[in-house]
């Protein structure tokens, strides 16, 4: 057998090569596949976000939240009857015919005010404005609802107070203003919306819940893949990713990604702005310089001149009284506290020593914290590389033992990018605070709220409510109202002053009687001379946080010597 081995070696050696060959042929053939699949992946995941970048992205044109009721746990009993209470006490007046054209609907232009008895007021006393609206053909309208805000203001002396509408839904209305200093007063009366734009911003906001729409970011490795996101989404469309939050019940969902399992999602952002929301007759409603945040003239008169008081006021009976009012700039609140002057690093940090600071929610409580770090040097910051604009922040100053933390509100929320580890509920956050008379806490959320049914925002506020009641009672906590802002016709349809009155109400509702103080941010900018801007300018944030302050180190009153 060894004599014939040497001639069968060529054979075996050219069928090892053969071998090795086709190996390394499998292999690149292999290697290329990958790549090819990789690429497509890739493919995949730009084609996805390339659509996410769009406004109009893939929705559906009946998508809407007519399909989940409660958008979220169903309310008990008692749950049921504060929600029935709240809202009906929110309940706006209805046109008594629907459809109607745009003449017969309310023309600020042509509607007018009257200020009633314009002689013999003094400070202290109370000033009456009646209205009358009308319609693009000059005739009086017949019903109300429509949404009008009113202040008298005295521009030399810097001073504003806001008033209180009254709708007799009859086309009139009666403004009245309470008289808090001399001199010569302005009335100021703008229509923000005609009741027939009030109807279609009510039927949006019951129908269209998710024409603001959110999107979150899986990755897993080389892969990843971007989706829809909401508090309810259409579960026949495809698989759902349920984050609903297992503490509270507050519900959200993203679409399953096809490729990735839920637990790889990373962030949260805001999607986009549904388009093409209204009917050509609807938007009619919604027209700069027409119907959207227009004065009303006087038919007369439009000042009137206050003397100062000659007689005792107490007693008297007044159909609103303001939270307070502005004079020389500053905010002076009518009760409550003591309003004093933070001026400068100094004074803000031996108020602040001591204190453990929290700040919750919305872009408009960070504005308190960029002013404070803005304005107190010896606050240094930490950097979690957190994304400009959303956080979370932390600041201290260790000599002064201060500690100042803001940190945004769970879903939803409108910003650009936010890490789904930093997703946290108010709620949630409150349960781990030991609390106590060196902590405040400090809570906004409204404005992202402005484009789901009230329902939902009760039952946000109902969680943090809870939570409140449970916390140490000498811990000091701060709500901020809802403030005005500057519209158009396409931002009325998502952030209409009229959205934020409707959450302002119920908000005031549930915390009223409760051992929380108010910011009164809704008052703060009505009053003041500077125009709606969801972001007050930083003249009105100070008097905000001049009044925070005088919360945390109130005047110490004397005590009278018996």
């Amino acid at each position: 057998m060894e004599k014939y081995l040497p001639k069968y070696v060529p054979f075996f050696t050219l069928l090892a090569l053969s071998g090795l060959l086709f190996l390394l042929w499998n292999i690149t053939s292999l290697e290329s596949w990958n790549c090819q699949r990789v690429s497509t992946f890739y493919q995949l995941q730009n084609s996805i976000q390339s659509v996410l970048k769009t406004s109009e992205f893939f929705l559906p044109v009946e998508f809407n939240y007519s399909f989940c009721a409660h958008l979220g746990q169903e309310p008990n009993a008692e749950e049921a009857r504060e929600e029935s209470y709240l809202l009906k006490s929110i309940a706006w007046p209805e046109p008594l015919v629907l459809g109607l054209p745009l003449r017969q609907s309310s023309d600020p232009a042509q509607s007018y005010y009257i200020i009633q008895d314009p002689g013999d007021l003094q400070v202290g006393g109370q000033l009456v404005v009646k209205v009358q609206m009308h319609n693009f053909l000059g005739q009086p309208k017949k019903h109300g609802g429509d949404f009008l805000v009113a202040r008298l203001h005295t521009p030399e002396l810097a001073a504003g107070v806001a008033g209180q509408v009254h709708d007799h839904n009859n086309g009139n209305y009666t403004v009245f203003f309470l008289l808090l200093w001399a001199g010569v007063a302005q009335v100021e009366l703008t229509m923000i919306h005609p009741s027939e734009a009030v109807m279609v911003l009510r039927r949006l906001r019951e129908e269209q819940s998710d024409r603001v729409f959110f999107k979150s970011l899986f990755r897993s490795g080389y892969l990843s893949e971007t989706t829809l996101c909401n508090l309810c989404l259409p579960h026949k469309q495809q698989p759902l990713c349920n984050y609903t939050d297992p503490q509270t019940g507050e519900p959200w969902f993203c679409y399953k990604p096809k490729m990735l399992d839920c637990d790889t999602r990373i962030n949260h952002s805001k999607g986009g702005y549904k388009k093409h929301l209204l009917t050509v007759y609807e938007s009619q409603f919604f027209q700069s310089g027409v119907n959207i945040k227009i004065p009303i003239h006087s038919a007369g008169v439009d000042n009137v001149t206050v003397q100062p008081a000659k007689v005792q006021t107490k007693g008297m009976h007044f159909e609103f009284t303001p939270s307070g009012y502005y004079y020389q700039g500053s905010w002076r609140p009518l009760s409550g506290v003591v309003m004093r002057q933070f001026n400068g690093s100094l004074v803000i940090t031996q108020c602040l020593r001591g204190k453990m600071v929290y700040m919750y929610g919305d872009s408009t409580v960070r504005q308190w914290y960029e002013y404070l770090i803005a304005h107190v040097p010896e606050l240094k910051e930490f950097n979690f590389h957190s994304p400009k604009n959303v956080g979370p922040y932390m600041a201290v100053d260790s000599n002064r033992n201060i500690l100042l933390r803001y940190r945004c509100h769970g879903p939803p929320i409108r910003f650009t990018s936010v890490s789904s580890a930093e997703m946290h509920y108010i709620s949630n956050e409150l349960d781990g605070l030991r609390g106590g008379s060196d902590t405040v806490v400090v809570i906004s959320i409204w404005s992202h709220f402005s484009t789901f049914p009230v329902q939902v925002y009760i039952r946000r506020l109902r969680h943090i409510l809870i939570r409140l009641l449970k916390r140490e009672p000498a811990t000091l906590v701060l709500i901020r109202t809802a403030n005005l802002q500057k519209l158009d016709p396409e931002s009325s349809l998502f952030n209409s002053d009229w959205f934020s009155q409707q959450l302002d109400a119920v908000l005031r509702a549930m915390f009223k009687g409760l051992n929380v103080r108010l910011v009164d941010a809704w008052e703060m900018t009505l009053a003041h001379h500077h125009p709606h801007q969801l972001h007050p300018p930083s003249d009105i944030i100070s008097n905000m946080v001049n009044f925070i302050l005088s919360h945390i180190c109130p005047v110490r009153r004397k005590r009278r010597r018996g």
